[in-house]
């Protein structure tokens, strides 16, 4: 079984004013000892050695793909799972997207790690178009798309909880009348044909269970919401065997989202 956790661990996992949090996301990671695993907002970690140090920590080799105007993301892989190719989908995202194939017995898994953009929702679906092209070109049959989409599940009505939060959050995910929920970046991810792990995995599961933010952490801009996915080909969705949110303990605290681990089916080459 291979274990799979993405986890958006907010500004590198270190506060301008306030407690590094490092130590908390390094044990998360390691109580969890996911196989590979997709990090967002890894600010800092492009330079004085804080991804290798992390990596070091956690057992794991990393690929990070940098941004121009927004965080780092990575791939982390746990040997001896091995490496076939990594790279960075060449486009302006605020954030960025990084890329890793490793070997299964089931062929090449190829795990994409993003962060859409947190402002525009016409940005977001654009970002999520370049993903969708990347995804056909190098994803093959196994292949992964995680992060922090933040874009709400198109499925669930969210009238209710946006009410609750401040207009100035709230913007980020109407469309530009002002009433309609922009859910378009995962549902142009979904129409070209990937599956919502989560969702087919813990359909009968209540709505609150699949929430990623906010932890006990805080996080003014969110209420009970899902911005954190885990989609795959059709050919890695049945291949899922669990697909969960990570609560309690060191996770309540270390970050304003909680990861997500999914176990495929899926044995190292």
């Amino acid at each position: 079984m291979l274990r799979v956790m993405s986890w958006n661990i907010r500004t590198g996992g270190r506060d301008t004013n306030g407690p590094d949090r490092l130590d908390r996301v390094v044990a998360v990671i390691t109580a969890q000892r996911p196989d590979v695993l997709a990090l967002q907002e890894l600010r800092g970690f492009d330079r004085g050695g804080l991804l290798s140090d992390l990596a070091g920590r956690v057992g794991m080799v990393p690929h990070l793909a940098r941004s121009g105007f927004g965080q780092p993301v990575a791939v982390l892989v746990r040997p001896p799972l091995r490496m076939l190719a990594t790279g960075r989908v060449r486009r302006p995202f605020h954030h960025g997207a990084a890329r890793v194939a490793v070997a299964t017995q089931a062929g090449p898994l190829t795990v994409f790690s993003t962060h859409l953009n947190p402002y525009s929702g016409g940005r977001r679906r654009t970002e999520a178009d370049w993903l969708a092209a990347a995804v056909r070109r190098h994803g093959g049959e196994l292949a992964l798309l995680a992060g922090d989409l933040n874009t709400l599940d198109p499925t669930v009505d969210h009238a209710e909880r946006l009410a609750r939060l401040p207009e100035f959050y709230r913007r980020r995910h109407l469309r530009r009348d002002g009433r309609t929920v922009d859910t378009r970046a995962v549902s142009r991810l979904l129409e070209v044909g990937l599956v919502d792990l989560y969702a087919a995995r813990a359909a009968d599961a209540p709505e609150q269970e699949g929430y990623s933010v906010p932890t006990r952490y805080g996080g003014a801009e969110f209420t009970g919401m899902r911005l954190d996915y885990l989609l795959g080909t059709i050919q890695l969705a049945a291949l899922t065997r669990e697909v969960r949110v990570i609560r309690g303990g060191e996770a309540d605290h270390a970050s304003d989202h909680y990861p997500l681990l999914a176990n495929l089916d899926l044995t190292p080459a």
